[in-house]
Order: structure tokens, then sequence, then C-alpha cells
């Protein structure tokens, strides 16, 4: 297969890296088949061409895979859009509410942003839940004193979603930008999207293992450990199985990991409140659609397609990047689809050194992965060799 393409991952450096740091995470990617990564971090956002600069030679020299790094829009500051294009950055994050540190934009803000990036050809990747919906719950849940794991699935409901993504679609539309929805949670936030695009809207959508494979009731027993937002909505096989099928159909575009690790001590700092948000993913995703693959969820080209050459696409890359075809970098992964295995916090290589998948069979593993031609890991072990990962830069540098 041709290596992975992952799009949306944190990997908190510059910032906290007690989390994780650009070589421990790249170096997990190797591990699990993914060749490229375009990473983003909330603690230390790049909002300026300097800030992109800065970090590029923050990073430098510690990629064992190609990387690209995207840009967080802000409200007010869209005037930095055509620099951070023209610099290199891949995308555009947004997100709809206040969340991780970062300030949310309003429909107004949304619509500017939109018509800039529509005007400079640069895509995004928005994180849609409403402001005051969320806000809203927020306050009422505090206020009768709850604190139990249940208030996530509340606090960040169904509602807040749907909310955000009608309101990114509508501008979407009528801006003519190319915009990604970040990990969809449920059926009917892929319909909005499949409709919209009906209407000639530039609207995909992106989902992550956690919306297929876990479900709304472990939240009660699990609590921090399965805080992220939006929460998973699934109640079951039923839900499952309707998820799968959208990604078999394509309505579901494209896969990432959303990896945004912590240790096991930092879930278990403070309330259910005051935890961070996230989970790690890197390190498994490749395998659970493999595995989905093995159980006639999906097929094996539905693996490539939605976590390889879909993301690749998206952003620009194909096909040097989600490719096998004559001219591409010759990032391959060598797949064995009948090993079975189990999935447990001792294989896991980024430092959350834990995962929500802990004790799950699975069947089918990357054997061996090359980036550019070259072996970089083989039957889980790194190779010795110093990082050679490269930046790849979005398509406004591409083509300046």
């Amino acid at each position: 297969m041709p290596g992975m393409v992952e799009t949306h991952a944190h990997f908190m450096d510059p910032g906290d890296t007690t989390r994780e740091d650009f070589g421990t995470g790249t170096r997990a990617a190797a591990l699990s088949g993914v060749t490229t990564v375009l990473e983003h971090t909330h603690a230390s956002p790049v909002t300026t061409a300097e800030e992109l600069v800065s970090k590029l030679g923050h990073v430098e020299g510690k990629s064992s895979v190609d990387f690209g790094l995207a840009a967080h829009a802000l409200p007010g500051r869209s005037r930095e859009a055509a620099a951070l294009w023209a610099g290199g950055a891949c995308y555009f994050k947004f997100f709809t509410c206040d969340t991780h540190g970062i300030e949310g934009n309003d429909t107004p803000n949304l619509r500017t942003w939109f018509n800039e990036l529509a005007s400079i050809g640069a895509p995004a990747l928005v994180h849609c839940e409403d402001q005051e919906i969320t806000s809203a719950a927020e306050f009422e849940l505090k206020a009768s004193g709850r604190s139990d794991p249940l208030v996530i699935s509340e606090w960040r409901s169904l509602e807040a979603e749907q909310t955000a993504v009608h309101a990114v679609g509508e501008v979407a539309r009528l801006s003519g930008a190319s915009v990604c929805v970040a990990h969809c949670s449920s059926p009917s936030v892929v319909a909005y999207i499949s409709h919209e695009k009906t209407e000639g809207t530039d609207l995909v959508a992106e989902s992550c293992p956690q919306y297929f494979l876990l479900r709304a009731s472990e939240l009660a027993t699990l609590g921090p450990l399965r805080k992220f937002t939006p929460p998973t909505r699934s109640r079951g096989e039923h839900d499952e199985n309707v998820m799968w099928e959208l990604l078999r159909s394509g309505e579901i575009t494209l896969i990432s990991s959303d990896h945004a690790p912590s240790t096991l001590a930092q879930k278990s700092e403070g309330s259910i409140w005051d935890c961070n948000f996230g989970l790690p993913g890197i390190d498994t995703t490749t395998s659970l659609l493999l595995d989905a693959a093995s159980r006639s969820k999906i097929s094996h080209e539905d693996v490539v397609r939605s976590y390889s050459s879909a993301p690749a696409r998206q952003y620009g890359l194909w096909p040097r990047k989600g490719s096998l075809q004559v001219g591409a970098d010759g990032d391959i992964i060598l797949v064995d689809p009948s090993k079975r295995w189990t999935m447990t916090s001792e294989r896991v290589h980024s430092k959350a050194g834990w995962t929500p998948y802990e004790g799950r069979n699975v069947t089918g593993q990357v054997v061996r992965t090359l980036l550019r031609g070259a072996t970089l890991a083989k039957n889980g072990v790194i190779s010795n060799l110093p990082p050679a990962g490269r930046f790849v830069g979005g398509a406004g540098l591409q083509t300046k």
C-alpha cells in the first residue's frame, strides 16, 4: 500500500512536550505505517508567517516522516492568510467554539476567513461545535453541581455539533472555500455534508476510529479516558455499522487519528471538567482500519482511499503522497493482512503510553514502512538512521 497520510495530529511541540513531541510522535507514525503527517498544536498556535518559520526551525531534524504544518485561523486575523499560505501552511484550522484555549470563530468571522481562503485557494479544517449551545450547557451543568463523566456528552451535544456544521456548510457554499469538517461523530452530521455536496459546496467529512469503535456508555466507567470532543455518539453495533457504511460509500471522505495525547497521569489530573480532552491515536489508526477490512466492514481499497489517497488529495499532496504511481515519492508500507495480535499499552510508542483500544484483538499489521524508498521501520523496530522527514509544505508553497 502507499504510506498512510495523517492529516490531523497534535504533537504539542513547541509546548508541553511531556504529552508528545515531534520525535516521539513521528516515530510512532512510522511504526504504524504513516509516512506523512500534517500537524498543528493548540499549545503554541501558528497564526503568522513568522510563527510558521519559527516552528519549522524548531522541529527541523526531528521528524522521522515527511510533515506539513497547519495554521490556526483566529477571529479578526484573516489578513495573515496569504502570507501563511505562501509560506507553506498546509491548511487553516478553525474552531467554532472556544476549545483547547483557542478562541472560536462566529459566523461573520467564518465568512470573512472563508472568502479570503477561497481567493487564495487554501483549504480549511473546521472543528464544529456551537459556542452558545456549549456555553449554556456548561453553565447549567455546573450550576446543578454535576461533575460526573456523563456531563461530557451533554456539554458537547450532538445539537451543538449539528448547529455548527450547518453554519459552516452555508458559509462554505456562499464563499466557495474548500472546507473539511473535522471528526464527524454522527451519521446525521455526515448526511448534512453529503446534502451540501449535492448543492456544489466544496465540503467533505473527516472522521476518526473512535466514532466507529468506542461507545457513549463507556464514559460512565472510563471518564477521563473517554473525554474527547465531539464525544462518540455510538450506542452499539448498529450505529457502528452505519458509520462503516458511510466510509465504504465515500460519504465520509477521509480518516484521521486526531492524535491528541496525554499520559494516564495527566488524564487523571483534576475533575472531569479540568482534565485534558483528547485521545492518542496515531499508533493504532492504520491497524484498526486493516482490522475493519479483515471483518469486511470496509475493503483494503477503502483503507488506502480514506487514510492515504483522499487525505493527500484534500490537501494538495497527491500524487506525490497517497499513491504508488510512477513519479510518486516511494512512500510504501507492507502489510500482513492475516496477522492476529492484541492492542496493548506496551505496544504504544507515543508518549501517552496507553491506548483506548487496550485488549482489542485485531487482524492486520504493518510489517515494514519505507519513506522515499528507504526502510524506515520493520517488524516493529524503527531504523537507527537519523530522522529523515522533510517539510512537504502546502500547495501555496508548491506553486510559488
